[in-house]
């Protein structure tokens, strides 16, 4: 049950939000969202199994509502909230907005902090070791030779560093920071050691200390499947000693799938392992040779069978098997006969490559705490042993993965070979699992202490059915499942046009017929969003409607034309400036764009989103689906499709003051028989249907 100091936080909370913010309106959804938070957390649904999964629509507040009835849940219990969030929009809206009003609000005490990766803080002592004059050091730390601009970049970074005006966080320092440069200073596990001199002022151990103390903690989906993957509590908290609040949830499986996915080039990896041959004798001496000469021989000779059987198996890669794009898929996830031989072989040789380098990277850290050898010298060592340590064990992933035999129970995992667009004549080995929600459910519900997942679009086709099976929610009798409708009034403030198009999107002319049609629903409208289902489609379209554009002194803005910040800042300014203003976009437009009031009154998707199964992961899931009996277009094209047009829908009304209307140019919503089950997920507009 709810403790009654909890419940009497929360009731001081919402009355203390009221005095807070001018127009407050309090929303039956908001509360009873906040109520069953706390309720899930408390254990009054299931003891164990404490996770509550809500849809909540735009509008309803969804963000104070976790924290309401998270944070006075947390504090009690003595347990950490973590937040996690798949973009930085909403990562800025809870540190800048959300928490310091909830912590003007709450009765207590409590602190927060935005949690970073690894990779977006410098190591101090690299970025000494890249601002050396010496030449031949230079070429060491640098696969090319660096540009002085890139080193009096490097310096002013470690004068600044050194005075105490740079954290050494990326995002901190005042202009970009491109790649080339970042990668040669970049924190990374191995070369960063705590137990050594340089590294006790190290940026992201100072980092962890702040994040060890903080009562909640912000992060994103991919630092959260980095940390469980590590095995939980590495970065961040442990998972049982954690609640998670998992916002834009709909965005975790994918990132889950990216995590358990490696990839690596042949001839690539050919090369820098011959580099790194060529370092070991130096290496293995810095470890002193008694003890490390072992682990010398080892890593030598792991390395000379590899380096020939990455380069046998490019040669030996049929190249009539690649596809049009340049894609040679596994059907089923079978590797052929003399690729399962070459693969376990591959994965062996990595495995010990990684091990013994491993150990004389070990050997070296303790020789440097001993003072045994130079630290300047020492370190250099661990930063290229370092940076060889991150690529083997990427390289054993992959053929560990490769070597894997499928598992009769579960889904095949998706193995394919593609052509290498940056080196001629390389191939890169790529494997992925296709269901990821056994290890979401094995690694993190079944260890929180408690998990909120919250979006404004976890169902599909009304049905949270499919976000449960991609999240891995296999308990669900014991899960809290809500739907919560916008507050807003769909019925009077908005209309869903369906025209009379007679062609449909899979027509050939229908790109024609857009060029034709557009013009009409653009007409008299002085702010309007297109949603397209292609680059291509788009740039036609728009190619061919400037001319028209340019006459009505219409602002055209196309995505791609200019940054996407920039084309949204043309387009508000010209809304207040009262022109007609157009924004032309695809898909990424379609979620997170947040245009209200006059920003937007007229909302063009052009087709229903439907996703072309032409990636080689999409291939293979839709192949096992049709293993099974089943139909992939129905259980996978259908339900995404479905959340995406909610998603592009979504995007018209964003205060309950709109108002507008959508038009949706694709017919089939009305002529096929899943129509009608996409078009009943999509809020409550009024409905205009038009008839030839």
């Amino acid at each position: 049950m709810l403790h009654s100091q909890i419940k009497s936080d929360i009731k001081q909370c919402y009355e203390n939000l009221g005095n807070q913010l001018d127009n407050f309106i309090p929303r039956r959804a908001q509360n009873y969202l906040v109520a069953e938070i706390a309720k899930t957390l408390a254990g009054e649904y299931h003891p164990k199994h404490r996770m509550l999964v809500a849809e909540a629509g735009t509008g309803i507040g969804k963000s104070l509502s976790y924290l309401l009835g998270g944070i006075p849940f947390a504090l009690f219990n003595n347990k950490k909230i973590l937040i996690s969030t798949a973009t930085v929009a909403l990562q800025e809206q809870l540190i800048n907005k959300d928490l310091p009003l909830f912590n003007r609000i709450f009765p207590k005490e409590f602190s927060f902090i935005l949690a970073k990766g690894r990779q977006r803080y410098c190591c101090t002592h690299k970025l000494e070791a890249c601002c050396i004059t010496d030449t031949d050091q230079q070429v060491a730390l640098w696969e090319e030779k660096p540009k002085k601009s890139d080193l009096d970049l490097l310096k002013r970074m470690l004068k600044a560093s050194e005075a105490q005006k740079w954290d050494g966080d990326r995002d901190s320092w005042p202009t970009s920071i491109p790649d080339r440069v970042w990668q040669q200073i970049v924190a990374d596990k191995h070369s960063c050691h705590a137990g050594l001199p340089k590294h006790r002022s190290c940026p992201f151990a100072k980092a962890r200390e702040h994040l060890e103390k903080a009562d909640v903690i912000i992060a994103n989906h991919a630092l959260l499947m980095a940390d469980i993957e590590l095995g939980g509590g590495i970065i961040l908290p442990e998972p049982e000693q954690t609640i998670y609040i998992i916002d834009e949830a709909h965005h975790l499986p994918q990132v889950a799938r990216d995590f358990s996915s490696a990839a690596a080039s042949l001839k690539g990896a050919a090369n820098w392992l011959e580099k790194l041959n060529q370092s070991v004798s130096k290496l293995a001496e810095l470890a002193d040779y008694k003890k490390a000469g072992r682990f010398q021989t080892t890593l030598s000779e792991t390395i000379t069978h590899l380096i020939p059987s990455l380069r046998q198996i490019a040669a030996s890669v049929d190249p009539a098997q690649f596809s049009q794009d340049g894609i040679y898929r596994f059907e089923h996830g079978e590797l052929p006969d003399w690729l399962v031989e070459e693969a376990k072989g591959c994965k062996e040789a990595s495995k010990k490559a990684l091990q013994s380098l491993g150990k004389i990277h070990d050997l070296i850290s303790e020789r440097i705490k001993e003072n045994e050898i130079i630290p300047r010298l020492g370190e250099q060592a661990l930063a290229e042993s370092g940076f060889y340590l991150q690529r083997l064990e990427n390289l054993e992933k992959v053929w560990t993965l490769m070597a894997q035999p499928n598992n009769d129970k579960g889904a095949p995992l998706a193995r394919w070979i593609e052509k290498n667009p940056d080196r001629e004549g390389d191939y890169i080995v790529e494997v992925s699992p296709l269901e990821v929600g056994y290890r979401l459910d094995q690694l993190l519900w079944s260890r929180s202490a408690g998990s909120i997942l919250v979006s404004a679009t976890l169902r599909a086709l009304n049905q949270f059915d499919y976000f449960c099976r991609q999240a891995g929610i296999f308990e669900k009798d014991s899960t809290r499942f809500l739907a919560l409708a916008s507050p807003f009034d769909y019925q009077n403030n908005a209309r869903l046009v369906i025209p009379a198009m007679p062609l449909e999107p899979q027509a050939d002319k229908f790109t024609d017929l857009l060029i034709d049609t557009l013009p009409e629903y653009l007409e008299g409208e002085k702010s309007s969003l297109v949603l397209f289902s292609s680059y291509w489609q788009m740039n036609k379209v728009a190619d061919e409607i400037r001319p028209l554009a340019k006459k009505n002194k219409w602002e055209l803005l196309v995505q791609g034309d200019e940054s996407r910040n920039i084309t949204l800042k043309k387009h508000k300014e010209n809304c207040q400036k009262g022109k007609t203003s157009i924004l032309f976009g695809t898909g990424s437009f379609s979620e997170g764009l947040d245009l209200p009031g006059d920003l937007l009154t007229n909302l063009i998707i052009t087709k229903i989103p439907f996703a072309v199964p032409t990636s080689p992961v999409e291939e293979a899931h839709a192949e096992y689906i049709e293993s099974r009996g089943g139909n992939p277009f129905l259980q996978i094209s259908v339900p995404e499709a479905s959340k995406k047009l909610i998603q592009s829908a979504g995007r018209l009304l964003r205060k309950e003051q709109d108002s507008g209307r959508v038009v949706l140019l694709d017919r089939r919503v009305i002529s096929r028989r899943y129509g009608k089950a996409l078009l009943d997920s999509l809020p409550p507009f009024k409905r205009v249907i038009e008839y030839p």
